[in-house]
């Protein structure tokens, strides 16, 4: 296929690079020439604007810094969509905003250009072995017909949903790793402070529930997408007994422990309810409430 690449930096560099090497053609550009320099020696075509990409190419990927430059890359002066013909397909792999992404496909639609967002995790290293997640929205029809291209860059191909799910999902997987690192900071700074090896410790997390990854494998999908909270595998009480003995070692120690005090409270408040012999999960349906939405499939 005849493909454009906008973006060629850490991340998009490497992800147009595997899209040549799958034999497709590759028009490229970035704000630096020179950064297409082993794109061009290896045959792919320099273009001098993404609107000179987007005129060449059936389909237009974009891997740009954030909201502000796909914006102007996708919709100002000499931007992808000046140069679109009916029929191209726009992937952007940035990781961006679900409502620009939603705006651009409105205004895509009216030149018949259709709109994906593919945001993709992994970091540099995931986008030079070509191991990347990519997290697709938009059309099914599209996503299918332009997967082959995909599957060039990433072996975690998904599709999400509707246009703007793949932006959704990016950010809420953002958001719980970054989260994730103010716990593990708590977590192990209390832990080294109170006379574990740091190595012993990680060892001893990745050996037990968390390192296994029960969150993600069986409480989300056999608990909180079922709303079976009732069936007890470990008691709310005994949930609040541990992190307070946690806390209480933090404040033995001088070692503050926001994360886990904010949670203890969420433990407590259940409590206050009455769910002392509910499941340990059951808190999570005190954030439903506040969000208005229940985490359920049917």
């Amino acid at each position: 296929m005849r493909v454009g690449f906008i973006g060629l930096g850490n991340m998009g560099g490497p992800m147009a690079g595997h899209i040549l090497a799958a034999g497709h053609t590759l028009t490229v550009y970035d704000t630096r020439r020179e950064a297409a320099t082993p794109h061009l020696e290896r045959g792919a075509r320099w273009a001098d604007s993404p609107m000179a990409v987007a005129a060449t190419s059936e389909i237009v990927f974009t891997s740009l810094p954030g909201p502000k430059e796909v914006e102007s890359v996708a919709l100002g002066e000499g931007g992808v969509l000046q140069g679109a013909e009916p029929g191209t397909v726009y992937i952007d792999l940035s990781t961006n905003s679900p409502t620009l992404v939603r705006r651009i496909h409105a205004l895509f639609q009216e030149k018949k250009v259709q709109v994906l967002d593919a945001p993709v995790s992994g970091g540099p290293i995931g986008a030079q072995q070509a191991t990347l997640a990519v997290m697709v929205g938009g059309s099914r029809e599209v996503y299918e017909r332009v997967k082959p291209v995909l599957d060039a860059i990433g072996n975690k191909v998904t599709y999400i949903g509707g246009i703007g799910c793949g932006a959704i999902a990016k950010l809420v997987h953002n958001m719980i790793g970054i989260c994730q690192q103010l716990i593990l900071a708590e977590g192990f700074t209390l832990g080294v402070k109170a006379g574990v090896d740091p190595e012993a410790l990680r060892q001893a997390v990745m050996g037990g529930a968390v390192g296994q990854g029960l969150m993600l494998n069986y409480v989300m999908p056999e608990v909180v997408f079922k709303g079976d909270f009732d069936t007890v595998r470990f008691a709310l009480k005994l949930a609040r007994k541990d992190i307070g003995l946690a806390t209480e070692l933090g404040r033995e120690f001088n070692v503050p422990l926001k994360v886990a005090s904010i949670t203890e409270q969420e433990l407590v408040e259940g409590l206050a309810r009455g769910w002392s012999e509910r499941d340990s999960t059951a808190p999570f349906t005190l954030q439903e409430e506040r969000a208005g939405v229940k985490v359920r499939r049917p």
